[in-house]
């Protein structure tokens, strides 16, 4: 396993409040939430970690808002690509293509989101963000039963099925390089090929799927970048 490359900040709002997120965010995606810490925050934003205290209140506090925030955002554009999506294919694409998106759009809150996710098992504090987890994996898991039902996908375990995509876009964060052998639209393509050819898809509709100017990738990449 190796360390991420060094990470842009996530998507700032504004305010010093979303300052001092912002940098923690970072701090947990170059090194992790164990060796992140208040001092080097204060440090590097030049106040004091007292002034962090004030926001908010504990790094368990600041961590879960980090994993708030990314699953939020995660949700409400997963309900909007699915909106706009009906073949079963496209939307399941379209969770693939979104999800290598955000090692690209916003990759520190992405790699820290991922880094860190096993603690949204059972860690108080989490039940927001673990609520939103669940929702997510709920949609996921929805449109994998409705592709069984109408015939698209092969009969399943889709609950099964939704944790093998979500255990490969999840460690992505600990090999992927948008600058590597691979653009980042191949890496997805293939992802989303190796997935609906599991899932009994026709090869026709798995390219269109898949197609990085398809309609699941063009959906992904406006829900996304907007």
């Amino acid at each position: 396993m190796t360390e991420p490359a060094t990470v842009a900040p996530g998507r700032v709002r504004g305010g010093r409040r979303d300052e001092i997120l912002v940098t923690f965010t970072r701090h947990v995606a170059e090194r992790g939430y164990d060796r992140a810490n208040f001092g080097d925050v204060a440090s590097e934003l030049g106040l004091s970690k007292g002034t962090i205290v004030h926001h908010f209140g504990t790094k368990d506090r600041m961590l879960a808002e980090v994993q708030e925030r990314y699953m939020r955002r995660a949700l409400d554009e997963a309900r909007a690509f699915l909106a706009r999506l009906d073949r079963p294919e496209h939307r399941l694409a379209a969770f693939v293509h979104a999800g290598v998106r955000y090692q690209t759009d916003d990759p520190a809150t992405t790699i820290a989101f991922q880094r860190e996710v096993v603690r949204l098992t059972d860690e108080p504090g989490m039940e927001t963000a673990r609520a939103q987890r669940d929702a997510y994996r709920d949609l996921v898991v929805g449109v994998l039963r409705d592709g069984e039902a109408a015939g698209v996908f092969v009969p399943g375990d889709a609950r099964l099925r939704s944790l093998q995509m979500f255990g490969s876009l999840h460690w992505m964060w600990t090999w992927f390089d948008p600058q590597g052998r691979l653009a980042p639209e191949a890496v997805a393509a293939e992802f989303c090929r190796t997935l609906l050819r599991g899932l009994g898809v026709p090869e026709t509709a798995v390219a269109e799927a898949a197609d990085p100017d398809g309609p699941a990738a063009v959906c992904a990449r406006e829900v996304v970048g907007s």
